[in-house]
């Protein structure tokens, strides 16, 4: 049920955990009041300064690290958009009110990602539970050596946790190495069709989600040229190779067949003997010069825009049908056409340029739509590079992106 007229300001200073709001660099925005109890700070002074200035680590102990895995995390959470549930830390807190005296504390954080209407991170928020009487609980009633070799041994225990991360990162950053080497070796160069279509294909940040998005060019007979942009479920070597076989597979097939649903046709029923196929998203689209025509059809996949040179936007969305493998038994797809100008554009591109997480996909195609009207003027290359720039997050995305641009 939807309520109306919720007051979020005062459900946010109710909730019983201690919630703080951050800035991407780090500056309170909001605390609520469970955050100044466990604190022990006023609204004043912590709202509008920066976090490490109101909580530095203790200069007494020279092996504090509770600032350092704070900002990491916190830096982590803004750059990808991924929460972070922190292992557990130690980070002493300074009196206030006495200078010079820090309070032994132990914190369990969570810090997660509040997503803006673009659907970047805006805000930062973070939570914390203090567990200082429990560690001290089971350490004895007077907090001592029983606490420090509890603290120890957490430590010890965290330190193999990271050393255990760092090996699968190490592997997975060469698995996305060479992954990356076979998408490049796969992916074609604009070719042939010339200086008026420009390609690109960027990579997800930080992930392993790499390696399924593919493009592909074909000049046909008649002034026409086929183009394509897929999407393969999965990622890092798997998804590569999946990826060659549609792709070379499409290429043939279109081709042949009559027009892009049955060049379609060809590949969802050879799809169903590629292990890890299904479900892939593909779109087909033939120009013909001769004619002026666009001839599409889609599997599942994002819908191409034509940019018309008076800057106007038409989404080909008129021959859309599920992804590879999605139905039972094989049915026709569906083929629809368009006609264009000279002067036109068109775009093919993989749903990392438009989709956000929380966020409905008609907001990234809003997103689109202005910034191809607001740079139609642009030729290929530099549009390719324009939409990458305005549309991908600065710091990178989750998903990959594959984009084709057609000046017609």
């Amino acid at each position: 049920m939807k309520y109306s007229g919720i007051d979020y300001e005062a459900v946010f200073q109710a909730l019983p955990g201690a919630v703080a709001l951050l800035t991407t660099d780090f500056v309170y925005v909001d605390v609520n009041e469970a955050f100044l109890r466990v604190s022990r700070r006023t609204r004043d002074q912590l709202v509008g300064r920066y976090l490490f200035d109101a909580f530095p680590d203790n200069p007494n102990d020279p092996a504090a690290t509770g600032r350092q895995n704070l900002e990491m995390s916190l830096r982590r959470v803004a750059d990808t958009g991924e929460r972070d549930a922190m292992a557990l830390q130690r980070y002493d807190v300074g009196n206030p009110d006495r200078p010079g005296e820090w309070e032994e504390r132990y914190w369990s954080p969570v810090n997660v990602p509040v997503l803006g209407p673009d659907g970047r991170v805006a805000l930062l928020l973070h939570r914390v539970e203090d567990v200082t009487e429990l560690i001290r609980a089971r350490g004895g009633h007077d907090g001592g050596d029983r606490a420090r070799v509890l603290e120890a041994d957490l430590y010890t225990r965290a330190i193999e946790l990271q050393e255990v991360n760092e090996r699968l990162r190490q592997a997975h950053a060469r698995e996305r190495e060479v992954a990356l080497a076979l998408q490049a070796a796969m992916l074609p160069a604009s070719g042939p069709v010339g200086r008026r279509v420009a390609v690109r294909y960027r990579p997800a940040v930080g992930s392993l989600n790499v390696c399924g998005d593919w493009y592909d060019l074909a000049e046909l007979t008649g002034d026409r040229i086929a183009v394509a942009v897929g999407d393969v479920v999965g990622h890092g070597l798997n998804a590569a190779g999946v990826m060659g076989q549609l792709r070379s597979a499409l290429s043939a097939a279109v081709r042949v067949a009559d027009g892009p649903a049955a060049a379609l046709d060809a590949l969802g029923l050879y799809a169903r003997s590629v292990d890890g196929a299904e479900s892939s998203t593909v779109v087909q689209v033939v120009v013909d010069h001769t004619s002026h025509t666009l001839t599409y059809s889609s599997a599942g996949h994002p819908p191409p825009a034509l940019l018309h040179a008076d800057g106007g936007i038409e989404f080909l969305d008129q021959a859309t049908d599920p992804p590879l493998g999605a139905r039972p038994e094989h049915v026709a797809r569906p083929q629809s056409d368009t006609t264009f100008t000279e002067g036109a554009t068109l775009v093919l591109y993989t749903d990392g340029l438009v989709e956000r997480r929380r966020e409905d996909i008609d907001t990234g195609l809003r997103r689109l739509a202005d910034c191809l009207t607001r740079h139609r003027s642009a030729d290929a290359e530099t549009l390719a590079d324009t939409l990458l720039r305005e549309l991908i997050p600065p710091n990178g995305n989750s998903d990959d992106t594959a984009l084709v641009i057609v000046r017609l």
